[in-house]
């Protein structure tokens, strides 16, 4: 997902061949008749921009009208500069038949508040202004942390399983909130179809608290857990969306590599070897170094490296939609983009820090988080 980053249409002669609230014989979503045109959103930066790229290459898309901040480098699209908030975007839509949303910021660094009002206010906005603009469909992206991170999960989940994540972990209030507009939207903007994708740890230049986890000098494990692993590829997230897009599929759609990794395969797969705690040691931890600003990473995010998480995909599959990676590809090209980096606690640390974690290993480093915790508090009644 990238990060941050005119009346309705007068009179459509087309009108009865763009009709797709039928279905097929088959079941599957009726074909548009002719080729569409599609709106991205955040298509400066990140999936944004990979998406825009390959739908300007498509020849089943008319045109592509691409909306950021900032101008990005696909010069087939006809670009918008502008914040995605902001009313005006219901200007830019008129004319499209779809919209796909990558508008979203999910960074880390970024502060909660700003993001969430980022996210929210955004995507409340571009589907109002969608439905505004004569627009029939949207495709949002959020994902498969939604369903939550729990022991009793099934494995793997189905995509209607109910969504019981908290917003314990980064982003994921937002996520959830995003999924309960597209929930309503079709209600509130009667003719309006809302797609959502759900992806699975998503990996392709991305930094995440889930992607960082594979920086660490060990892998923390949480005594008594069975944590289990779905990746996901840029580019076959980029594939699924161009799907819901071209309108191939509808619905609320999970997207990841077919079946899973136990942890013990991730170890014996990345050579790094783990460390094990007890939840309240860890968890505790976790919470402390939030708390006190230590890590941007909070308690949270630790779920999702205990419980499993992994989701069937089969909607997609029904459709005709496979990945083109596997599990152990993308985890070969995650330990590739991360070689180099270090991180403790969610906490990724400079060269001359990384070199004392690497020497003294994970233990000493998580070890002197208390230290560190201590240190602060007395800095603190210090002031």
């Amino acid at each position: 997902m990238s990060s941050p980053d005119p009346s309705v249409r007068a009179a459509r002669n087309e009108a009865a061949e763009t009709e797709h609230a039928g279905k097929q014989a088959d079941g599957a979503p009726a074909r548009p008749l002719r080729r569409p045109v599609v709106a991205v959103t955040g298509a400066a930066s990140g999936v944004g921009a990979l998406l825009t790229q390959a739908l300007t290459e498509s020849d089943e898309v008319k045109r592509v009208v691409a909306i950021d901040e900032r101008r990005g480098g696909t010069a087939g699209a006809h670009w918008h500069v502008l914040d995605v908030r902001d009313p005006a975007i219901a200007d830019k839509l008129r004319g499209a038949d779809v919209v796909v949303h990558l508008a979203v910021d999910l960074d880390l660094e970024t502060d909660a508040d700003a993001r969430t009002a980022y996210n929210v206010r955004g995507t409340q906005t571009v589907l109002t202004a969608a439905a505004a603009a004569g627009v029939h469909r949207v495709v949002l992206c959020t994902s498969a942390m939604v369903y939550g991170a729990l022991p009793d999960n099934d494995v793997p989940l189905a995509e209607d399983a109910e969504l019981r994540a908290t917003a314990d972990a980064t982003g994921v209030g937002d996520l959830l909130e995003i999924e309960r507009l597209a929930h309503r939207a079709p209600r509130a903007h009667p003719g309006l179809n809302v797609t959502v994708l759900r992806p699975t740890v998503l990996v392709g230049g991305t930094d995440t608290a889930l992607t960082r986890y594979f920086e660490s000098p060990r892998l923390l494990v949480v005594a008594g857990s069975r944590p289990a692993w779905q990746f996901c590829h840029v580019e076959d997230l980029v594939s699924a969306l161009q799907y819901a897009a071209l309108e191939k599929v509808e619905g609320e759609l999970a997207v990841g590599c077919d079946g899973w990794l136990e942890q013990e395969e991730v170890e014996e797969l990345s050579g790094i070897r783990r460390m094990e705690l007890p939840s309240s040691v860890a968890l505790g931890a976790a919470a402390r170094l939030h708390r006190i600003g230590l890590t941007p990473s909070p308690a949270g995010d630790l779920a999702y490296t205990m419980h499993p998480w992994v989701v069937s995909g089969s909607r997609l599959h029904e459709a005709g939609w496979r990945p083109r990676w596997t599990n152990e590809e993308v985890l070969a090209e995650l330990l590739e983009e991360v070689a180099g980096r270090h991180t403790v606690a969610g906490r990724r640390l400079g060269r001359k820090d990384a070199t004392a974690a690497g020497a003294a290993g994970a233990t000493v480093a998580l070890l002197g988080t208390a230290a560190l915790v201590r240190r602060a508090r007395k800095a603190r009644r210090r002031i």
